[in-house]
């Protein structure tokens, strides 16, 4: 097995034991109100609903959705939703910011679906991560060997292609108007 190969086998196997970590039961507050779902999907039946700030007990997460207790129900609800951590009112502005940073890089609805389990990622889950072996043999049965890999490519009539690497950037210059240009 090649470097390339061992090191993608390595990130992959620990993205997918920290996504499959636990969150065992913390605390954490509604960042927007939500609507708390019976079961993890948008269109399940709605059994409550959070205000922003409320207080939450995250009791485990599946996909895009927190299984949450609170005051006002116990059900599912958006993983962006939801602030982990001390359930503090935050200021008019923290909100604002906070829900424009939930919504960058994807126009329309603001809720993010293909990097929902990338960004809900955090140190925590990280430090908490387990060795699975059973995931990362899982994880090793994609690899594909560089003659499978020909194969596919030639049934696909894909043709190999050089690319070049991009030139380093120029330095950031200020312009008359303040702006600045590569």
């Amino acid at each position: 097995m090649g470097m390339v190969q061992t090191f993608r086998g390595a990130l992959l196997a620990t993205l997918l034991l920290a996504a499959t970590s636990a969150v065992a039961a913390t605390g954490g507050a509604a960042i927007k109100a939500d609507n708390i779902k019976g079961e993890p999907f948008s269109d399940a039946r709605t059994v409550g609903a959070l205000a922003p700030g409320d207080k939450v007990e995250i009791i485990k997460k599946d996909g895009g959705w927190l299984q949450i207790k609170s005051a006002k129900g116990a059900g599912w609800v958006r993983m962006l939703s939801i602030r982990r951590g001390d359930a503090q009112k935050a200021s008019a502005g923290s909100e604002v910011a906070g829900l424009l940073g939930l919504a960058s890089g994807r126009a329309g609805t603001g809720q993010v679906v293909a990097t929902t389990g990338v960004r809900g990622l955090n140190e925590e889950d990280l430090k908490s991560a387990k060795f699975n072996e059973k995931e990362l043999n899982l994880a090793k049965s994609f690899l594909s060997s560089k003659q499978e890999a020909q194969v596919f490519a030639a049934k696909g009539k894909l043709v190999s292609q050089q690319v070049e690497y991009l030139p380093e950037p120029a330095a950031v210059q200020s312009s008359d108007k303040g702006e600045s240009s590569w």
